[in-house]
């Protein structure tokens, strides 16, 4: 499966932004999907997840603030940040799996976007 992450920019505290992560190529529905985000010398946080059979979980840092959300019938899975924080800064990648396992762990996904940057501005 290919994916293609878009909707990053630069956005004032307390903000919103979208993210959006379209795939293609082998059936969608049955992947578990998910979000993690990087900054410069760090590891790969894990942001949240959302399983084929709906199941999603939260980084404790965005509980609360991040939805993910998924239409299966556009092959595209969704970020809904709002109430951004400057520590939100980072790159943004949506990530794949294929079962219906969740993880927290950037090891556990074989399939990664490109990754978008979400720059929030104090």
């Amino acid at each position: 499966v290919q994916l293609q992450a878009s909707g990053g920019g630069l956005v004032q505290a307390g903000g919103s932004l979208r993210l959006s992560c379209a795939a293609s190529g082998r059936t969608f529905s049955r992947y578990v999907m998910a979000w993690f985000r990087q900054t410069p010398g760090k590891e790969r946080e894990f942001v949240g997840y959302f399983t084929w059979s709906g199941s999603t979980g939260y980084a404790d840092s965005v509980k609360g603030r991040f939805t993910i959300s998924r239409d299966n019938t556009k092959n595209t899975v969704y970020l809904q940040m709002n109430g951004l924080k400057p520590e939100d800064t980072a790159v943004y990648y949506c990530a794949a799996r294929m079962n219906n396992i969740p993880s927290m762990t950037s090891t556990a996904y074989s399939y990664w976007g490109q990754g978008t940057l979400v720059t929030v501005s104090s």
